[in-house]
């Protein structure tokens, strides 16, 4: 980029966040901040997008650590948040290249179903067909392992939607989405009614997490661990909670500005800058083993059946090879 498109892109983004920031006054400083670091010159020369994307998301964090902030570098070309076909042709196309995000869809031995969801939570109008095939594969599982190691983000709809699955059909209230610059709650409920089969509201989850478990991949942790829905085994996640939109400046630069926060109905607050904790904390590496066995144990205590047979001597043979291993 040329040295003379620098001041305006910063002069634009510092306008963006005063506007939409999801603390209005913080905006305001920083916008201010970002317009007086232009003026004695700290991105002069920075024409490399790469290099420029980097400053200027280290002084738009500065003081609030806010992750979902910050002036974003892409190889290709940033879609234009303004054209809304564009926009959706561009993320139909990411969740068909990646299955909707359902990378890993399997019953494991015990009759226990993994689902592992990366590298994002897409829309529902754009993964949800692939939601409701997975767990239509998961849904007569006697426990459920959600892999969410590798969940970097998502859509809060989607996240509503997968919980939906995890209950018996009546409405449960997930998350609250406060937005400040238009003093709007928007409520995020499961859905009585489903295109496919529920996994239930009884048995077991265990939901896998690791440090870089970021944003969407949060709440539907946050979501279900409030809820005492499912135990969460692994690492705390990365700590963001505000929902954030998109603003095209440059071809390949985007400004990431957090526009809301979320509000738990049980706790009344969320897992911005703190992050999820886990109920069994253990490196990421070792959140899968250690969550199988979990389950392989629940599978075990079930009531004998002639008609399980099978299912049990799969499942003590898989806990004989991790005791082992």
């Amino acid at each position: 980029m040329r040295t003379e498109e620098i001041p305006p892109l910063i002069d634009r983004l510092a306008s963006l966040v005063a506007e939409y920031y999801v603390f209005p006054g913080v905006g305001v400083e920083i916008a201010d901040r970002l317009r007086k670091a232009t003026a004695d010159g700290r991105y002069d020369g920075l024409v490399e997008p790469s290099a420029l994307a980097d400053r200027v998301t280290a002084d738009l964090q500065e003081g609030n650590q806010d992750l979902h902030l910050r002036l974003k570098f892409h190889v290709d070309e940033v879609v234009d948040e303004t054209d809304p076909v564009a926009e959706d042709i561009a993320w139909r196309q990411q969740a068909e290249l990646t299955a909707g995000g359902m990378a890993r869809v399997e019953r494991l031995a015990g009759n226990i179903g993994l689902l592992e969801i990366r590298p994002l939570l897409f829309d529902p109008t754009h993964a949800g067909a692939a939601v409701t095939a997975a767990m239509s594969l998961l849904s007569a599982t006697d426990a459920l392992l959600i892999d969410l190691r590798e969940c970097r983000g998502g859509s809060p709809d989607m996240v509503a939607f997968v919980c939906s699955h995890f209950f018996d059909g009546e409405p449960v209230h997930l998350n609250d989405l406060v937005s400040p610059a238009d003093n709007t709650l928007r409520q995020f409920w499961t859905t009585p009614h489903l295109p496919g089969p529920r996994f239930g509201g009884a048995k077991p989850i265990w939901v896998l997490t690791s440090r870089a478990t970021f944003s969407g991949g949060e709440e539907l942790t946050y979501d279900l661990q409030q809820l005492g829905r499912a135990t969460i085994v692994g690492e705390r996640t990365g700590g963001g909670a505000h929902p954030r939109e998109g603003f095209k400046l440059h071809p390949h630069l985007e400004a990431t500005i957090p526009i809301a926060r979320a509000q738990n109905p049980i706790s009344g607050t969320n897992w911005e800058r703190v992050g999820v904790v886990p109920d069994v904390e253990v490196a990421a590496d070792d959140a899968f083993a250690e969550a199988y066995g979990l389950a392989l144990d629940h599978v075990l205590e079930l009531a004998a059946d002639p008609g399980r047979r099978a299912v049990s001597e799969e499942a003590r043979a898989a806990r004989a090879v991790l005791t082992a291993g």
